[in-house]
């Protein structure tokens, strides 16, 4: 009987165990808020703003919340993302809602130069709260958080009425030499300031014996062939927005039309000088910091980070970034609130505590000082004005970077190239990158031939480009038509530069067999 007992007491105790132990029913632990946040930011930022602004949320909603951070790449990978997040979740509700789904609704529906009235489809997603899991997208440029804006996938966070004293022009400017810092209807709003330039080593362009790159034609000398190391532009918005300064600067110089030849001309120059095409922004500042290249082109931020690294790991900085002298813009990097946010008030938050002085001062200060960063310094300067005349100089990271007044002798003009900068990194791509080898073996046979000036045919091949400026609203409509269109364009343009870099090496071969 004992023995029975026994058995049948192990069974009810572990059915009976768990009823003791639970809570009372007036015990709830509350779990932690979540915020869904998109971004190609590192890791360093996603860190020290989580940190931040868990102590913030505490500190003024009395609440826990987490940050579910989401990285699938870098910003052409993210827009990539959201463009068929969005067309997915729109077309099941387009269905549901008796809409046809046909090629002129899936058009439409993105339409930015549709209102809300000219079809059914644009109606549909201007009134709705469809939503794709996201509440926002933080980092990326403006260029593609403005076309998401026009297009309809990012809504008013409403900042500016709840803080109004932030947006004058002595503490956040609507604009700045040209660049928008913040969206007048509050689907974006730049946080921090960042800049495009020059990334050099200071032994291996010692090496050269030249001076120390100032300026983007600088890259251009035939001295540094096989020493730069550049990015893929469809890769990362940061460097196309480089190749747009180059490409603005030579503008300004000569004029749009001839402005965008040269400006393209000298790309190819930075390409027939590189040793290597990086897939990463990031990667382009690690090869220069090691020695691996002599220089590249890179956002300030990657410059002074991989700077004050080298200094930390070795003792002294291996490199430093420049701005070029009158041939860069100061843009603002965004952060947007998407349709449909699952958390909007929180996500709302976050926006608020960026763009205050106390999200100006992770951007601002050394880690460790006090309402500054924990472990990383952030090393960019913040939208805000104000903030760097108020914080103690002793307390920031870069107390001598004054992007507002490094910037001022710039003025970029978004009418020359602001709607072709998709076109600009692709044909980029198409008559630099993707033939690259051809571009650098022609660039060889006339280095190794007399050089540019004896070799004036030759050049003439290098150099030409097959989309003139008049021509670049044609060719965007091509590029942005249908896949079949941008295909045989992008084919179109990479075959036409192959083949002037082939005659380009033969002319340089025979000049030279010819001596």
């Amino acid at each position: 009987m004992k023995r029975v007992m026994l058995a049948l007491a192990v069974p009810l105790l572990l059915v009976i165990l768990p009823l003791l132990l639970r809570p009372s029913a007036d015990w709830s632990p509350t779990a932690p808020e979540r915020l869904v946040v998109i971004t190609p930011n590192s890791e360093q930022i996603k860190y020290e703003f989580e940190q931040a602004f868990r102590k913030w949320y505490r500190e003024h909603r009395g609440r826990d919340i987490m940050i579910d951070w989401r990285s699938p790449g870098g910003t052409s990978d993210i827009v990539r993302y959201i463009n068929d997040r969005f067309e997915a979740e729109f077309r099941l509700y387009a269905l549901q809602n008796g809409l046809e789904w046909n090629n002129d609704t899936a058009a439409a529906f993105k339409n930015s130069s549709l209102k809300a009235d000219d079809h059914p489809a644009r109606k549909l997603l201007l009134e709705s709260d469809i939503g794709i899991g996201i509440d926002l997208f933080f980092g990326g440029g403006t260029y593609d958080q403005s076309k998401f804006a026009s297009i309809g996938y990012a809504v008013d966070a409403g900042v500016k009425d709840r803080h109004p004293e932030w947006f004058t022009d002595d503490v956040i400017p609507m604009n700045f030499a040209g660049e928008q810092i913040y969206d007048p209807q509050g689907r974006y709003y730049g946080y921090c300031l960042s800049s495009f330039g020059i990334a050099y080593n200071f032994r291996r362009v010692r090496e050269l014996g030249i001076e120390l790159p100032q300026n983007w034609i600088d890259l251009t000398d035939p001295a540094y062939f096989g020493t730069l190391v550049l990015a893929d532009p469809t890769k990362s918005g940061s460097i196309t927005k480089c190749y747009e300064m180059i490409i603005q600067q030579a503008m300004a110089e000569l004029g749009p039309d001839q402005g965008w030849l040269e400006g393209f001309r000298r790309i190819k120059l930075l390409t027939a000088n590189a040793r290597s095409i990086a897939d990463s922004a990031g990667k382009v500042v690690r090869d220069v910091s090691s020695g691996e290249a002599a220089a590249g082109i890179c956002i300030d931020f990657y410059g002074f980070s991989e700077a004050e690294w080298s200094r930390q790991t070795t003792g002294a900085p291996t490199m430093t970034y420049v701005m070029p002298r009158g041939g860069t813009a100061v843009t603002a990097d965004p952060v947007q609130l998407l349709r449909g946010a699952p958390n909007p008030d929180a996500a709302k938050d976050f926006i608020d505590f960026l763009l205050s002085k106390e999200g100006a001062a992770i951007w601002l200060q050394k880690p460790g000082t006090p309402g500054g960063p924990v472990r990383y310094a952030q090393l960019r300067p913040t939208v805000r004005k104000d903030s760097p005349c108020e914080i103690s100089a002793d307390l920031q990271s870069l107390p001598d970077y004054r992007p507002y007044e490094l910037g001022g002798t710039f003025e970029y003009k978004s009418a020359w190239t602001g709607r072709y900068f998709s076109l600009i990194r692709v044909l980029i791509k198409c008559v630099a990158l993707d033939p690259e080898d051809d571009l650098r073996a022609a660039w060889r046979a006339i280095l190794g031939n007399g050089g540019p000036e004896a070799n004036p045919e030759a050049m003439a091949e290098l150099l030409a480009l097959p989309v003139p400026y008049e021509a670049a609203a044609e060719e965007a409509k091509a590029l942005n038509g249908t896949p079949v269109e941008a295909a045989a364009a992008r084919t179109r343009w990479t075959e036409a530069a192959r083949a002037g870099y082939l005659r380009a090496a033969e002319l340089a071969r025979k000049k030279g067999a010819a001596k």
